[in-house]
């Protein structure tokens, strides 16, 4: 049994590319010393690179003809993720495509805790009227955001198990996967989350706010390793230099770009 470690990641469809799987596998093996395995979930593994293991995408396990993209990750709760025959097994980094990661990634793996994830909330500016409904408020700042997450492959199948009782209720309850891994966890006292400055928003953290963004071009804030491009704009506009709206100017991010590049 192989119980090392695993960088994993997803891709299905044609939102993202070989390409993008093959420049992220190259970002982290420019910034984690580790011995580790890539590996890419995904529906078609042409034009992956050597460094990236590509295995079928895993199955959520409904019946034919019932399907939701939105819940995908959930199947990476599975008890023989990687399939029966030779399931996965040890602790494994989940990270997103639109992602560029630019410091040390050792500490996402050493980091206290059995389900390691960003809060939802560090990647956004504060949001005042939530308080309006604090019951909600409190439920949306305990959130994770499931773009980075840590986990010992095997050791939450109720996650799954639980979506796959009553899918319509979850749809009802959650607006999307992650709401619902983490009040799960969150209700085992099995999620922590990473240290704030870790993850950025490009948008929120990177880029100044309103007329700001015409005075200096986008900075790496200090401390972060890893750079999100939650909400709009999108990894792809960004370096294209789409800002999204008319008041967010993208200036000069080769820093961005080279860390993308890496490899």
């Amino acid at each position: 049994m192989d119980d090392g470690l695993k960088i994993l990641t997803m891709k299905w469809g044609t939102l993202y590319s070989a390409q993008d799987v093959n420049r992220l596998a190259a970002q982290v093996a420019r910034h984690l010393d580790r011995p580790h395995r890539f590996i890419c979930f995904t529906d078609d593994p042409a034009g992956l690179d050597a460094r990236v293991e590509p295995l079928p995408l895993p199955e959520l396990g409904l019946p034919p003809g019932r399907g939701d993209t939105r819940w995908r990750k959930l199947a990476l709760f599975r008890r023989d993720l990687g399939g029966p025959g030779a399931p996965l097994s040890g602790t494994a980094l989940f990270l997103d495509l639109d992602l560029v990661v630019l410091g040390d990634l050792g500490p996402f793996l050493d980091h206290p805790g059995d389900v390691c994830i960003i809060r939802d909330d560090d990647l956004f500016r504060p949001k005042p009227l939530r308080r309006i409904n604090p019951a909600r408020d409190r439920f949306l700042h305990m959130v994770g955001n499931t773009s980075v997450f840590r986990f010992v492959i095997g050791s939450h199948p109720e996650v799954l198990d639980r979506y796959l009782a009553d899918p319509g209720a979850a749809a009802d309850r959650y607006e999307h996967e992650q709401q619902m891994v983490s009040d799960i966890l969150d209700g085992q006292g099995a999620m922590t989350y990473w240290p704030r400055d870790w993850c950025v928003s490009f948008k929120n953290h990177c880029v100044g706010r309103g007329p700001a963004s015409w005075l200096r071009d986008p900075a790496c804030p200090p401390g972060a390793r890893i750079v999100l491009f939650a909400g709009a704009p999108k990894m792809a506009d960004v370096l294209a230099g789409r800002g999204g709206r008319w008041y967010r100017r993208i200036g000069n991010i080769d820093w961005l770009r080279r860390a993308w590049m890496a490899g």
